[in-house]
């Protein structure tokens, strides 16, 4: 089985439980995975329901030090990264080094911008859930219970997406610019075809 250097997987819209079981499935085999957008996850339930149910597991913690743990991670990525951690063997020395390969981002940082993101079909929201059911987004929830930097993910992601629509105008229009001068010159290029062509390219 061959390796792809890494998966980035684009996390928006993708069910949080579905999506953590296929990166540890992937991870476990030996290639590497990166998750971007994680605070655009979904999770089935009512945003209520799933606020109740944080607010319970912030409960659970040690009663003679604390610091010992439960850690009670609040960012996406982490929270994400706890759910893959649960379905992998994370005692084990297999399981570590599966774990090393994940990789988890809020937003598209560089140098991940600039390189082609997937999806998992089997993961999405609207493949999954039935249209009414209720659901609530993993950004939204970790705002909530103490994540504090939602709105600078949010202003970095209007730059990105402002940055990559500049970036596709000035391709199409580089391409037209080509387009129309391959019309201009295809009389003069017809000869210079049919022998490239004999050649064989």
């Amino acid at each position: 089985m061959g390796f792809e250097k890494a998966i980035i997987i684009d996390g928006r819209d993708h069910l949080l439980g579905r999506l953590a079981s296929a990166i540890a499935k992937t991870i476990l085999s030996g290639q590497r995975v990166v998750v971007v957008r994680c605070e655009q996850l979904n999770i089935s339930g009512g945003f209520y329901r799933n606020k109740l149910k944080y607010l319970d597991f912030l409960r659970k913690r040690c009663n003679v030090n604390p610091k010992r743990g439960p850690f009670h991670f609040r960012a996406p990525s982490r929270i994400l990264w706890r759910t893959v951690r649960g379905m992998v063997p994370h005692k084990t020395k297999r399981g570590e080094e599966a774990l090393n390969r994940l990789k988890a981002f809020e937003g598209i940082p560089a140098p991940y911008d600039k390189m082609k993101r997937m999806v998992v079909p089997a993961a999405l929201r609207v493949v999954r859930l039935k249209p009414r059911r209720k659901f609530t987004v993993l950004g939204k929830l970790s705002g909530e219970v103490g994540w504090k930097y939602g709105e600078i993910i949010s202003t970095l992601e209007e730059k990105r997406k402002a940055k990559a629509k500049a970036f596709y105008e000035n391709k199409r229009r580089i391409q037209k610019c080509r387009r129309e001068a391959e019309a201009d010159k295809a009389d003069q290029l017809q000869s210079v075809n049919a022998t490239l062509a004999a050649l064989g390219h």
